[in-house]
């Protein structure tokens, strides 16, 4: 393959990188809502237009109903369910061990960003090598608990995706951030374009 031919390709593969994602995510949520709005099939409850003999749809409604459903779950979780519930529930979930493994990435994920006990609030700058450096959150501060002491574990998200790497780093090469972790997550994920402050 001659420069031209790799050139492009290399071009069509970042491409894929970047729109691939946004694509697949606009893809998942409009097909849930549909999803959603048709299961309730409102055409039973709501009938035909008599007039026009178009059936009645109400756009959105899946999506009111995804949400109300989401809160009803928080109520129901914060009101009713009791310790033995819970850990009846995870015992269930050690039963089934793929089932145990993605429920709980999915929940740790979720409790990063949104949980009481949030990983990604601790935004600092950490030296890779010579004069560069990153941004990252710290997630764990002490790692003597398998056997390495002095370093922490600190995420580094990637620009323009919500994937990102996970580096196990010495003490003195971390600096806390005098930022929120709010605008330094913007200001990654932007690729430093997002103004903060």
């Amino acid at each position: 393959m001659n420069r031209v031919g790799r050139a492009l390709l290399n071009y069509l593969i970042k491409g894929l990188l970047i729109v691939l994602p946004i694509a697949l995510s606009i893809f998942i949520v409009i097909w849930a809502v549909t999803t959603v709005d048709s299961w309730l099939n409102v055409n039973n409850i709501l009938g035909v237009d008599p007039k026009t003999g178009a059936s009645r749809n109400i756009p959105g409604l899946g999506l009111a109903l995804v949400i109300s459903l989401i809160l009803l779950a928080g109520i129901f979780v914060t009101y009713f369910v009791t310790e033995p519930m819970y850990n009846w529930f995870q015992r269930l979930l050690d039963k089934v061990p793929l089932l145990k493994f993605i429920y709980s990435s999915i929940k740790d994920l979720t409790e990063a960003f949104v949980g009481d006990e949030k990983k990604f609030n601790n935004p600092v700058l950490v030296e890779v090598e010579g004069d560069l450096k990153r941004i990252g959150f710290l997630t764990q501060g002490d790692l003597k608990s398998i056997n390495l002491p002095g370093e922490s574990i600190v995420y580094f998200p990637f620009s323009y995706s919500f994937a990102g790497q996970v580096y196990i780093v010495k003490h003195e090469k971390i600096k806390p951030l005098n930022m929120s972790a709010a605008d330094a997550m913007k200001l990654v994920v932007s690729g430093g374009v997002s103004h903060f402050g």
